[in-house]
């Protein structure tokens, strides 16, 4: 294999504190080289490598890691959206809109549609994410969900208990029972995760209790959507099951906190969502300064949070969440990473995978100070140039000035 190096990075945040200053682990006049699909080694400006990406002296972070998405839809709720800014309140009924369009949609129409979203995300420096499947609602159109988001991503969640269809409506149980069985049986061998949203107008914590149990049998990791709406039972019964992560926490009481603090449970928040839906933001201030793992995610979804920029995440946890920029750019890389229980993303380490993005700016401070500015100007996924925009990195090798460093644009 060829080695690769990133190459005059003026600011490198390896997400590494041993390798550098501070908990970004910052290195300043840096080089990273790439073996294949992983970070061999971190050094400085200069070093030797078949191949050449040039950094011009630009800020280098590590991808961004986005664990909780729902790329896989079909249909369009933009009326839904604008009726909200001109006060209608949020409601989670909305699902029910997409769940018609998706049922409708054959798997070929979610790929393409998936998969459109997928390079949109690339595009905005997102090189790992999670996909929840959620919008069938039915055991072969979750499956199909299922299938096409793990042609994209080998973090897939089985989603069935998202909303109760409107063909078992007063009778939220035996919907739980067919998520729990038939639908659970022809989804589990596509995803690695199960999720559930536990939130009065959808699953209780009885009926939670159950879907994530039957998941935990079959062999898939736990999730949970819950304190969106209100307090209420979801983040503790995340903390009980020993869920990965518990996302949304917008209503985090003080026993919320203190179960989050003493567990290993990731609490992930969602500030998109809160800006479409013109809901209260998380106190993220509050959870760090209590001990709590946190994670930033886009919650990417046609009704609640139609968006693939992590950046706007970024800037909204800072301004509205009371993070501060180090905070938020490790909770969307590291933290994300955490949230799926992963050590080989979130990072640019020797033996991670080589998962880089070449800021258009001096310091990863600009993702907040600019916000709405595309700054992504190059991202690396596994050693390979997947986006470079016409002013981004220059790539060469010996002998080949200008040539193209891997990359599949």
């Amino acid at each position: 294999m060829s080695v690769l190096v990133i190459d005059n990075i003026g600011l490198l945040v390896t997400g590494e504190p041993s390798l550098g200053e501070g908990p970004l682990g910052l290195v300043r006049d840096a080089a990273v080289v790439i073996d294949g699909e992983r970070v061999a080694s971190i050094e400085r400006a200069g070093a030797a490598g078949d191949e050449r990406l040039d950094a011009a002296g630009r800020c280098v972070i590590p991808g961004f890691v986005d664990s909780h998405t729902h790329l896989v839809f079909a249909g369009d709720r933009a009326d839904e959206f604008a009726a909200r800014m001109a006060g209608r309140p949020y409601a989670a009924s909305g699902i029910r809109v997409t769940t018609a369009a998706t049922r409708a949609a054959t798997e070929e129409d979610l790929r393409g549609l998936a998969s459109a979203r997928r390079a949109e995300a690339v595009r905005a420096g997102i090189t790992h994410l999670e996909i929840k499947s959620g919008y069938g609602l039915e055991p072969e159109a979750e499956r199909r969900s299922c299938a096409v988001a793990s042609e994209l991503t080998d973090d897939v969640t089985f989603l069935g208990a998202h909303a109760v269809p409107p063909e078992y409506d007063g009778r939220a149980d035996e919907y739980v029972a067919l998520v729990c069985g038939e639908m659970l049986d022809a989804c589990r061998a596509y995803a690695r995760w199960i999720d559930v949203f536990c939130e009065k107008g959808a699953f209780d914590a009885d009926q939670s209790r159950a879907v994530l149990v039957a998941g935990r049998d079959a062999g898939l990791g736990l999730r949970v959507h819950g304190n969106q709406l209100g307090f209420g039972p979801g983040v503790r019964l995340a903390v009980e099951l020993g869920a990965a992560s518990v996302d949304h926490c917008t209503y985090l009481s003080a026993d919320d906190l203190a179960a989050l603090a003493a567990g290993e449970t990731v609490a992930t928040f969602l500030p998109a969502t809160d800006f479409s839906t013109r809901q209260p933001y998380p106190d993220a201030r509050r959870a760090i300064d209590a001990g709590v793992e946190v994670a930033i995610a886009t919650n990417c979804n046609p009704g609640s949070s139609y968006t693939t920029s992590m950046a706007f995440c970024i800037a909204l946890a800072v301004r509205d969440l009371r993070m501060t920029p180090e905070e938020a750019l490790l909770a969307a890389t590291r933290g994300g990473a955490r949230a799926l229980q992963r050590d080989d993303v979130g990072r640019l380490a020797p033996g991670a995978r080589a998962d880089a993005v070449i800021l258009d700016c001096p310091s990863y401070t600009h993702l907040v100070y600019r916000p709405g500015v595309p700054l992504v100007g190059t991202t690396v996924i596994a050693g390979r140039v997947e986006f470079s925009d016409p002013l981004g990195a220059r790539a060469t090798s010996p002998g080949n000035a200008g040539g193209s460093a891997r990359s599949r644009r």
